[in-house]
C-alpha cells in the first residue's frame, strides 16, 4: 500500500554559496523550485525524515531551513487568491504493477 503524501513548501537561507548549491540541488530532486529560494514537494513522512536527514548533513548551525506541511485544503485553494498559473495543482501519479 503506498504511503500518503502531503506537499510540503520547503524555504531556506544558506550563507555559503556552497552548501547552498548542494542543498539547492538535493531539494531538487524531491520536489520543484516555486521561487529562489522556495520549493514545492510531495513527500511521505519517511521521505520527508530522509530529506530533513541530509539536508542536516549539509547544512551547518547559521544555516536556516523550514519545512511547512499544507492540508488539503489549502492546496486546494492556492489558485483562487494567486495569479492564474502561479500554482499548478496536480494529481501525483500512480504506478499500477
Amino acid at each position: 500500500m503506498a504511503e500518503l503524501k502531503n506537499c510540503y513548501i520547503i524555504c531556506y537561507d544558506i550563507r555559503c554559496q556552497k552548501r547552498w548549491r548542494k542543498a539547492y540541488k538535493l531539494i531538487e530532486g524531491y520536489g520543484e523550485r516555486v521561487q529562489y529560494s522556495i520549493f514545492r514537494c510531495w513527500l511521505s513522512q519517511r521521505t520527508r525524515e530522509k530529506l530533513r536527514w541530509e539536508l542536516e548533513t549539509i547544512l551547518a548551525t547559521e544555516d536556516n531551513i523550514l519545512f511547512i506541511r499544507l492540508s488539503n485544503r489549502c492546496v486546494e485553494d492556492i489558485p483562487k487568491y494567486n495569479r492564474p498559473g502561479i500554482w499548478q495543482n496536480r494529481d501525483e501519479p500512480f504506478l499500477i504493477v
